[in-house]
């Protein structure tokens, strides 16, 4: 039985996830470098850790919720790293999105200490994971998938061993295609019609019953109505995953030409101030370019 996690970044995604754990009836003991962040899960039953390497040792289940690749490595492999302090037979989840070189070169490492690894990332943002309904896509062995089930029931419902280890970040990098390619189709449109005058509130009632409808489109126009950009996916966060997208596309051979302008669109935003912008903050780039806001009633 798993009874001790160890939780290592508290940031926008990784506290609720944490939290659900604790409400789940696990022992968690966190850790990051943001103090006021691991005050707040200890209010809440969390045990603090001072380094990773503390975080891990008497845990059964190790997960990682970080930013970047560098991230992940350091946290798991540096001296004072999660590979010091794991007992062999734990499990380490790496839940970020990172490329899926540097996750199958983390297993290999951690499997030479005895420590399993599955690759978990997730989808669905802030408000998933805080209800507790993420998407998981896992990279790893069956039987390590099936020890760990439980753990990741806490924190997903949707949650599915897609192959070995990397093939869940390599989902990952396909599922930030699909969503970010979406929004920036769904923001030309929204941009058009704003500026040909019609009411955009009520073209997204007429058409999101359609082919047109999806979970972005539910997700991100009611924001934008509000000029709400406070970033549940964050515009900097988006711009890392589609350069890993590109990076790991150019090593195998795919073009993706869509998904680079995309990229170049990120680029845009996070140099004119916007990177801690939602990913759906990305209509602000059009408007810029047609001269119009969309919003609620009249468009400006």
């Amino acid at each position: 039985m798993m009874k001790t996690i160890g939780f290592i970044g508290l940031g926008i995604m990784g506290k609720p996830m944490a939290l659900n754990l604790i409400k789940g009836g696990y022992d968690v003991k966190v850790f990051d470098i943001n103090e006021k962040a691991v005050a707040e899960l200890a209010s809440h039953g969390a045990t603090p850790a001072v380094s990773p390497k503390a975080t891990a040792e008497g845990s059964d289940v190790i997960i990682t919720m970080l930013p970047k690749s560098e991230h992940v490595l350091s946290v798991v492999l540096n001296e004072n790293g999660i590979i010091h302090g794991a007992k062999p037979g734990s499990i380490v989840i790496d839940m970020s999105s990172i490329t899926p070189v540097v996750s199958k070169q983390i297993a290999e490492t951690l499997a030479a200490s005895g420590v399993h690894m599955m690759d978990a990332p997730v989808s669905g943002g802030e408000p998933k994971a805080i209800d507790g309904t993420l998407a998981i896509m896992v990279g790893g062995k069956p039987d390590v998938f099936e020890s760990a089930l439980p753990v990741l029931q806490c924190m997903g419902t949707s949650i599915t061993l897609v192959g070995d280890h990397g093939c869940g970040t390599t989902a990952k990098l396909a599922n930030q295609i699909m969503v970010n390619v979406n929004i920036a189709a769904m923001s030309e449109a929204l941009v058009l019609a704003a500026k040909a005058g019609i009411d955009v509130e009520k073209m997204y009632e007429a058409i999101r019953g359609g082919l047109a409808g999806s979970a972005v489109l539910d997700a991100k126009v009611p924001l934008i109505l509000e000029r709400n950009f406070e970033a549940g996916g964050r515009i900097d966060i988006n711009l890392k995953d589609l350069t890993n997208v590109m990076d790991t596309a150019h090593s195998i051979g795919v073009p993706l030409p869509i998904s680079s302008q995309v990229l170049e669109i990120f680029h845009s935003m996070a140099l004119d101030g916007k990177a801690a912008d939602d990913h759906g903050g990305i209509v602000q780039y059009y408007e810029k370019l047609a001269k119009v806001e969309v919003r609620k009633g009249v468009s400006i």
